[in-house]
């Protein structure tokens, strides 16, 4: 559904002015502030696998980095959860929200962060933009919904631009690419569940109140991880690796979940796919100044692949 804008009656050539517009008087300063917090959420997102790629340069490895993360990540979610507490919360939307955030968001990390020790950092935000088309062939498949053409088109064109980026990635570094590829789609796949599944929980407790139930049980996870598998000797670290996921927890894990959500509720999920889709290419921006990751014909080529099948599902109506 289209929001924000005035639209014209076929029959009737009086404008109608739809909901944003009567809700926010000044609608294009409001498609504007929710258009710059929708791409402020993707450059936040894109920057992680810049910074995780840092922050093993360093000398960290995945199950510290994470637990750190999320610990400095925690705080926020449960300063959030007791604001918005209210009321309709119950044992069962509390339980399904806990259990969604511990697949989506610290199953899902954790294999992502396993993933990056392997592939590129713009190869992994590719594959991390295919979870529509992932939430399309999970709905084909639980819910038995045909799969049409113009969907068939976009799942073509995704992966086969996917294929191009890994061919990138292998023609530069021919350790590990396929484990770590299919290590950064099973994150694809938890969160792609995660969203499936949070829809009824959403639709009962809020967003609000749903993100933070669920990052809270993920960074619970994520700390509880660390203690039971590092001693507490690791910690004895550089300050540039605490710094690093610090970063992480505010500007690419707190900030964007919320800004993304806000950005939605003002111009949409189609117009936020639209801004979201600079998140890959700012992942290969960033690798490319701050990492020094070569960028090739064969990348920029599955790109535009893989960002045209995502839209093309995240647009229709």
């Amino acid at each position: 559904m289209t929001r924000g804008g005035t639209v014209t009656d076929p029959v009737a050539s009086k404008p109608q002015v739809n909901d944003s517009a009567r809700l926010y008087p000044g609608v294009k300063n409001h498609f504007v502030l929710g258009a710059v917090l929708v791409f402020i959420a993707a450059v936040g997102f894109s920057a992680k696998g810049v910074l995780v790629k840092i922050a093993y340069s360093l000398g960290v490895d995945p199950v510290t980095l994470l637990g750190l993360r999320m610990a400095f990540s925690l705080p926020f979610f449960v300063f959030i959860l007791v604001w918005f507490r209210g009321d309709g919360m119950g044992w069962m939307e509390l339980l399904a929200a806990s259990g969604l955030g511990f697949l989506g968001y610290y199953v899902g990390s954790f294999l992502d962060l396993l993933g990056l020790q392997y592939v590129s950092a713009g190869l992994e935000r590719m594959i991390l933009f295919l979870y529509p088309t992932i939430v399309v062939l999970l709905s084909a498949l639980i819910y038995r919904k045909a799969v049409g053409k113009k969907q068939l088109l976009a799942l073509s064109l995704s992966y086969g631009g996917i294929f191009l980026a890994f061919m990138h990635d292998a023609s530069f570094n021919e350790k590990n690419i396929l484990l770590g590829g299919l290590l950064v789609l099973g994150n694809g796949l938890a969160f792609a569940c995660y969203l499936l599944g949070g829809g009824v929980v959403i639709s009962r407790i809020g967003a609000t109140r749903f993100t933070a139930v669920a990052m809270t049980s993920a960074c619970i996870a994520s700390v509880l991880q660390f203690v039971l598998l590092r001693p507490l000797a690791v910690l004895d670290m550089p300050l540039e690796i605490y710094e690093l996921a610090l970063a992480m927890a505010i500007f690419s894990t707190v900030l964007p979940a919320f800004l993304l959500s806000a950005g939605i509720r003002r111009i949409g999920p189609e117009r936020a796919a639209l801004v979201g889709a600079a998140g890959p290419v700012m992942t290969i921006i960033f690798a490319y100044y701050l990492l020094g990751e070569p960028v090739s014909l064969l990348q920029i080529a599955g790109s535009i692949l893989v960002l045209s099948g995502v839209l093309i599902i995240s647009l229709e109506k």
